[in-house]
């Protein structure tokens, strides 16, 4: 296989092309570091994939770059960049959502009709649901979106199905719930917990810590979305991804203590916009079309996601890259 993966330098993007390469393939790899968080981080996700001769990157915002001779060059098309987080689009940055998930979706998927014979995985969210009536939720569920980032996911996921019905292009799209694991984005709470047990520093609770969340591990999310761009029979599919461990955050907090020996300081605040109470996959779907099992318990997945920013804490961020993104 010789796959493009969009957001190749971002958190779950990098975490697939790394699995890729081991495997053999060769990877075309984009990336426009736009400004969610700081270039360093995004570049020293790309450290182990740099070190294969088949790893390619190239620098291209896809809401405005030149996307047909990347399409042409490979068969599979991971599409995974995105502007991610629901509490950071509201406002004036909703404008940065439209043009990063929906302006950049369909701006890949017209360079892709041009090419016959491409199958192109979205990754989407499970913020399309909103505050679903039923848990676990199957994919036959009403989308209801509760933030402007669950909106342009949706809108992505519509897109693909355009571009299917109209123009037979082969998509699948897959629902994640609540990644979590290495390399994961400075904003999302897991990351934030890490980091304030590490550094005895207090940790913000947004809502009363009873909400819960389907956490699924980064390793178990590449697996499926490895197996929705082989498996037979599954273009114009939608999965459920989910890790199976729908914990309370109360309980994540008593793992992380326990995890990093130390009492934490919490601290409570009120519920912000779009956050929903509670989130839990039906993943049956995935299971009997791409052979998708979750195989890292939750406790297992945070204890590698705190030492492994234990171990970022302790040594800085490697700076050798130019601003274009290649090694020097």
């Amino acid at each position: 296989m010789r796959a493009l993966v969009t957001g190749c330098a971002g958190f779950i993007g990098s975490h697939l092309a790394d699995s890729l390469l081991a495997d053999g393939h060769e990877v075309l790899g984009i990336d426009c570091f736009n400004d969610n968080y700081r270039r360093a981080p995004k570049l020293a996700n790309l450290k182990r994939a740099r070190d294969y001769d088949a790893f390619e990157f190239v620098p291209i915002d896809l809401a405005r770059g030149d996307l047909h001779d990347v399409v042409e060059e490979c068969d599979t098309i991971f599409h995974l960049a995105a502007e991610p987080g629901v509490r950071s689009s509201w406002g004036d940055r909703f404008e940065l959502y439209v043009r990063n998930n929906v302006l950049a979706t369909q701006r890949l998927l017209e360079a892709a009709v041009a090419v016959p014979h491409r199958r192109v995985v979205y990754a989407s969210s499970s913020s399309v649901y909103g505050n679903a009536a039923q848990l676990p939720t199957r994919e036959s569920a009403t989308p209801a979106p509760f933030s402007p980032y669950g909106v342009t996911k949706l809108g992505g996921e519509h897109l693909c199905s355009l571009y299917r019905d109209n123009h037979g292009l082969e998509t699948v799209s897959l629902r994640y719930f609540t990644v979590y694991g290495p390399r994961q984005q400075p904003d999302m709470a897991l990351h934030r917990f890490c980091r304030a047990a590490i550094s005895r520093e207090p940790i913000t609770i947004f809502g009363d810590g009873r909400q819960r969340r389907d956490f699924t591990f980064v390793h178990d999310v590449v697996a499926a979305t490895r197996a929705a761009a082989t498996a037979p029979d599954v273009p114009s599919r939608i999965y459920n991804i989910g890790g199976g461990s729908q914990i309370s955050i109360q309980r994540v907090l008593e793992l992380l203590a326990g995890i990093a020996s130390t009492p934490l300081d919490v601290r409570f605040d009120r519920s912000e916009a779009g956050d929903v109470r509670e989130t839990s996959a039906d993943t049956t779907r995935a299971a009997q079309e791409l052979g998708f099992r979750p195989s890292v318990s939750f406790e297992e997945g945070l204890r590698e996601e705190f030492e492994w920013s234990r171990e970022r804490a302790r040594a800085p961020v490697e700076r050798r890259f130019t601003r274009a993104g290649s090694a020097r």
